[in-house]
């Protein structure tokens, strides 16, 4: 008996796709309350493109995973609503980098549809089938970068991946945006460049259970020097991103 070959169709999202993305994003983004920092960051971003990109909608329960100090949980919590539910899941150095951003994100009560967890990260509380959505932003090369003597312990990559997947709902989304290393790096960039290898990552994600759907190409940017770190000042906030959209099969 003939084995059927089943042929995986991803779609490349040109940015002009997002160009325009709806209100439902777009009045998120535009509200009064967001600081002048977050906004700062809105240029370089294109929050309301990427969100628009993954799908999200209102009553929707998203982890936004090394969220750090809550600048896409933000985002999200307005976005799903006071019907939905946004779980901003950090380790301890993602505070510690996270620094006074989370107080003053979350003062006199700001965002009350967000959860805040630190959590070890064999150990992501997440539970099974909880979540509509997941989304890692400029964090998954940390789960391949180590530095005990700074406070930052091996991560189980495998492990930690595992979790997201039993945590996503059969038809969710996991959302990923990363630094873009040069070809043929696989994980190697993420411990002194704080960048992954695109083509890694889809072996990597797809190797867990999940289905890239989409790719989304706003952020892109072809003049990045991939062999330097991505805090040096001539390409800090300018780095070359990739951004991927993957699917927990419904069965």
């Amino acid at each position: 008996m003939r084995t059927p070959v089943i042929a995986a169709v991803v779609c490349l999202i040109s940015a002009a796709a997002f160009a325009n993305p709806g209100p439902l994003y777009t009045e998120a983004v535009a509200k009064a309350d967001r600081t002048a920092k977050d906004r700062e960051r809105d240029a370089r971003d294109k929050p309301a493109e990427v969100l628009a990109f993954a799908g999200l909608q209102p009553g929707m329960t998203v982890a936004d995973i090394f969220g750090a100090g809550g600048y896409y949980s933000e985002l999200v919590a307005h976005v799903v609503g006071p019907s939905g539910k946004v779980l901003l899941v950090n380790n301890g150095p993602y505070v510690a980098f996270a620094g006074d951003d989370l107080k003053s994100r979350f003062e006199k009560g700001r965002l009350p549809n967000v959860e805040r967890s630190v959590v070890e990260s064999c150990n992501l509380l997440l539970g099974e089938n909880t979540l509509d959505a997941a989304m890692i932003v400029m964090s998954y090369h940390d789960l391949y970068y180590a530095d005990p003597k700074q406070g930052w312990p091996p991560i189980d990559a495998g492990n930690f991946l595992d979790q997201v997947h039993r945590a996503v709902k059969p038809g969710g989304a996991f959302l990923i945006v990363d630094h873009a290393a040069k070809a043929d790096t696989d994980k190697s960039a993420a411990q002194d460049l704080h960048r992954i290898e695109e083509a890694f990552a889809k072996r990597d994600i797809a190797s867990h259970g999940f289905v890239l759907e989409g790719t989304y190409d706003g952020l892109r940017n072809p003049a990045d020097d991939k062999g330097v770190p991505v805090f040096e000042p001539k390409v800090r906030g300018k780095t070359d991103r990739f951004v991927h959209l993957y699917r927990k099969p419904k069965r």
